[in-house]
């Protein structure tokens, strides 16, 4: 093919796809020294103002030239904002790569670029196949990549090489006859404030605390899935596996914060949420640092995150139906929040809670419905 001749146009009307220009060499150098760009892509760093030159006026026309490679750039209110391109393609299988200026970030014209250009390798190079990859983190790529219709996303241990470095790496794929609409559910983590707490997402700081309350005596006691001894790394852990989790739409996780202080006071959850046989159900789950006990900050948590998950999808909420909460028969704290907050028990398994000594408790379950809710408000 020629270069740039033969490079074929792509609009949605607010975002169009061209042949790169010399034009754009500038703009494409200043945003490689963005340090998001370096931390998630193979870029050189540092980045030289020549290896700009290099990649759009030799790299990318060989590409076109050679029919190994297709890259655009991506135009937005008439500038050059950042590349995509597809590459490999045989046996109607490729992959594709992006990056965008961070001025644009969050604007959707990632996301625009992406479903252009999928739909071209499917409808002007025939492909079947479109694979996307990203290193284990990179929550924006992933963000762009599930709206586009992506799916299937799997995790490959060491996978990805970047500047000599093995990364592990998420890999996802979309084909000809997929939607370009995200599958499932990628869950937000809003801030919920009330009284004297607030709900707020988890942060790498309440690292401390998280390992302080998981590892107190009376939670290691009745929660017996968590490490034990409960580490600083433990909780490092826990913190960072919770945007994943609402990623997979699998689950959404609370820290219980002092209002004015900011300190961590506990942790609620909803999860659960893609249970194969009932996607419309969600497990609450909860803990506190000991020196929270007592207050009833624990019900005031809880109360706010049913009245989340309740809501509708559409209004922002999970859009539950019904809500679970199990614990062991003795765990009377656990027990009281969720009689406090209107739950029903309707279960006792017998001998099914394992405690770490290798003795069994009965599990108690407690379910809330939301019509009952609503009856009750």
């Amino acid at each position: 093919m020629r270069f740039p001749e033969d490079v074929p146009e792509l609009t949605d009307g607010v975002v169009t796809l061209r042949a790169h220009t010399a034009d754009d060499v500038e703009p494409a150098y200043r945003m490689c020294q963005d340090p998001v760009m370096q931390q998630w892509t193979t870029i050189p760093v540092p980045y030289l103002h020549e290896h700009a030159v290099g990649y759009l006026t030799e790299i990318i026309p060989a590409g076109w030239r050679e029919n190994t490679s297709w890259a655009w750039a991506i135009e937005y209110d008439g500038t050059y904002v950042g590349t995509v391109d597809l590459r490999d393609g045989e046996g109607g299988v490729g992959e594709v790569g992006f990056a965008v200026s961070p001025d644009v970030r969050g604007h959707g014209v990632m996301t625009r670029a992406l479903r252009l250009v999928v739909r071209h390798a499917f409808d002007g190079l025939g492909w079947d196949r479109v694979i996307w990859r990203a290193y284990v983190g990179n929550f924006a790529s992933r963000r762009v990549a599930w709206k586009t219709g992506f799916h299937g996303l799997v995790t490959i241990p060491g996978g990805g090489v970047s500047r000599g470095v093995r990364k592990d790496e998420w890999v996802a794929s979309i084909g000809r006859d997929d939607e370009l609409e995200p599958r499932g559910n990628w869950w937000t983590v809003p801030v919920l404030d009330g009284g004297a707490i607030r709900l707020r997402p988890l942060r790498e700081s309440d690292a401390q605390r998280v390992m302080e309350a998981c590892g107190d005596e009376r939670t290691q006691q009745w929660l017996t899935g968590m490490p034990s001894p409960y580490g600083l790394d433990d909780a490092k852990g826990f913190i960072n596996s919770r945007p994943a989790a609402a990623a997979d739409g699998e689950a959404v996780a609370w820290a219980v914060a002092d209002a004015v202080t900011d300190e961590l006071l506990g942790n609620v959850s909803v999860f659960g949420m893609n249970h194969r046989m009932d996607k419309t159900v969600g497990e609450l789950g909860y803990w506190m640092h000991p020196d929270a006990r007592g207050r009833k900050v624990m019900s005031s948590a809880v109360e706010r995150v049913i009245a989340h998950a309740f809501r509708p999808i559409e209004d922002g909420g999970l859009g539950r139906r019904r809500l679970v909460v199990k614990c062991a028969d003795g765990n009377t704290a656990s027990a009281h929040v969720a009689e406090a907050n209107g739950f029903t028990r309707v279960g006792n398994e017998r001998r099914a809670d394992r405690r770490r000594d290798g003795s069994y408790d009965n599990l108690l379950t407690y379910d809330l419905l939301t019509d009952e809710y609503r009856t009750r408000r």
